[in-house]
């Protein structure tokens, strides 16, 4: 409707123009007519006629019909660049998706990787403990093997003498005992290994279930959080419509609005985003009270925002790795449900921060 108010103006002036100078030449003609069939009788007054000039008429006619020309010029130049602009647009779309096509082969061959990784690992390690147990049969063969080379020997000093046969019994009496002593108190020591690791290990089961209620306790107030900023969006929401209902005249105040409305859902989104990215921070009591600034590129994939790139702005070194391997976890972000606020969303920078 805009373009065609705009049309009828453009051709408004033209034609305003062809009308008041076919009057004058109207005006002009009839002006010039001689209405009498014969020759007046001299009256003694004399009557000046009005002579049109031909040259002027077809000066005036062309300069209509360049500006008619001129103004369909204007029109199908218009034209031109709309149809170009939608072609860039498509080039454009069709560009993105290939650079989302590739974005996703790539995730799909590092992932493969990781997991034949995690497959060659695993083989080293059961081929590593294959070996293991391997040398500790063979300790164990040399070590009967010797304790059978001993006691042979001591059989022949035993049928060669026999007082150095009961000295060494006694003497193995001796070990013997040493050995069960030392046997005991190894188990005792054991015992006492494995009451302290399972103490510890009930203390971990505590802290965890701590953690857990703790993480329980926090997503219950984010959800609120969450809640509450929606009912605020809706308000604002509802607000905005009574005001544009009542201002639809007045474009400047509505821009006004508009800007406000997306600046306010590009803020709840920004805390969705910030808040899934500190879900996933491995905490540490070193980083709390440290933050991290970070830009995100995000690109948008139909019913989320895909990351396409994070850049560390500024801030402590490990919250900022925190930070970028829990932005590699999140891997997609939910979209905003106004066109608007994606745009803006695809270049945003946020502060994470531990607390």
């Amino acid at each position: 409707m805009k373009d065609n108010k705009k049309k009828a103006r453009e051709y408004t002036k033209p034609i305003a123009i062809s009308v008041g100078l076919h009057a004058i030449l109207v005006v002009a003609l009839l002006w010039g007519t001689d209405f009498t069939m014969s020759k007046p009788e001299p009256t003694g007054q004399m009557v000046q006629a009005v002579v049109i000039d031909p040259k002027l008429v077809q000066q005036q006619a062309k300069e209509i019909r360049q500006q008619r020309e001129k103004a369909a010029k204007k029109e199908q130049d218009r034209l031109d660049k709309l149809r170009r602009e939608a072609e860039q647009l498509e080039k454009n779309r069709k560009a993105e998706e290939e650079q989302i096509r590739k974005l996703k082969e790539q995730q799909a061959k590092d992932a493969k990787a990781a997991r034949e990784a995690e497959i060659a690992r695993k083989q080293k390690e059961k081929e590593r403990k294959v070996e293991e147990e391997r040398a500790r049969k063979e300790k164990e063969r040399a070590a009967q093997a010797e304790k059978e080379r001993k006691i042979k020997e001591e059989a022949v000093r035993k049928a060669e003498q026999e007082r150095i046969a009961k000295e060494a019994a006694v003497a193995k009496a001796e070990q013997e005992r040493v050995a069960r002593e030392k046997a005991a108190k190894e188990a005792e020591e054991k015992a006492k290994r494995e009451r302290e690791a399972a103490a510890k290990a009930e203390q971990e089961r505590i802290a965890k279930e701590k953690a857990a209620q703790e993480a329980a306790e926090k997503a219950r107030k984010e959800k609120e959080r969450l809640d509450r900023l929606e009912r605020e969006r809706k308000e604002q929401e509802a607000a905005l419509n009574n005001i544009f209902a009542g201002l639809e005249d007045e474009a400047s105040q509505n821009n006004v609005a508009r800007n406000q409305f997306i600046d306010d859902e590009l803020s709840r989104m920004s805390s969705i985003y910030t808040q899934n990215i500190q879900q996933r921070l491995i905490k540490d009591d070193y980083l709390l009270g440290k933050e991290c600034r970070v830009n995100i590129k995000l690109i948008p994939t139909g019913t989320d925002m895909m990351v396409a790139g994070v850049t560390v702005l500024g801030g402590d070194a490990r919250v900022c790795a925190a930070a970028k391997s829990a932005i590699a976890q999140v891997g997609t972000f939910p979209k905003s449900s106004e066109d608007a606020v994606n745009e803006r969303l695809k270049d945003i920078n946020l502060t994470v921060a531990l607390d």
